[in-house]
């Protein structure tokens, strides 16, 4: 299980214009709730969140809240508010856990290997990208790997094909389907009709054989 540590801030101010003038300082306003406790107003590193969805967990990883740089706090990643165009995370809702309760959640599916059937010009089509689990925090996996290799055209791989992971159980139910290898797309050509297959004159246009025939006359 991947973990990080992140240092956070308590105390800071709420309401929307202090958001903004937080995030204009680098920080990103945070709330961390759960286990039964008051949810915290908290701010943290816009750099520091960055770093850490980007290590081997992700938005997965178990998450160390160091509260004021003394209290470390286990939590899990509830939500993310990310700008709509701009890379930028402006709110992350942290979820308070125990090391010693499971919990559920989402882990990326990872997709290995080359299927047989992209050589026949098959298209890999992945049904789902993430799967639903329950695990102890620590044994969270950073990822769940799937093997491809073996599907031809028209072969589907489900939650049943998954191999299983010790204190992992998958919560999707078992015939849920994850991924497929779909025929190629072949673009039907339409065949040329009896008068676009012969090339006539255009109305109002005299051809050759009649002009050789008044000639004649």
């Amino acid at each position: 299980m991947a973990q990080v540590s992140i240092r956070v801030e308590t105390g800071r101010p709420l309401g929307s214009r202090s958001s903004r003038r937080l995030r204009a300082t680098g920080m990103v306003p945070a709330v961390v709730y759960g286990l039964g406790t008051e949810p915290m107003h908290v701010a943290v590193n816009h750099h520091d969140l960055t770093v850490a969805f980007h290590g081997e967990g992700g938005t997965h990883a178990l998450i160390n809240l160091e509260i004021d740089g003394a209290t470390s706090v286990p939590t899990l990643i509830k939500s993310i508010d990310r700008h709509p165009f701009r890379n930028q995370i402006r709110h992350v809702d942290f979820l308070q856990v125990s090391l010693s309760e499971t919990v559920e959640t989402e882990v990326t599916l990872h997709f290995t290997g080359t299927p047989i059937g992209l050589k026949e010009g098959g298209i890999l089509t992945p049904a789902r990208n993430t799967i639903r689990i329950e695990a102890l925090p620590t044994q969270i996996p950073g990822s769940v790997d799937l093997d491809v290799s073996e599907l031809q055209i028209n072969d589907t791989l489900r939650v049943s094909d998954l191999l299983p992971i010790e204190g992992v159980v998958f919560l999707d139910d078992s015939d849920t389907l994850l991924v497929m290898v779909s025929p190629p797309t072949i673009e039907a050509v339409p065949e040329p009709t009896e008068e676009e297959g012969e090339e006539g004159a255009e109305p109002g246009e005299e051809t050759e054989t009649e002009i050789e025939s008044e000639n004649d006359e």
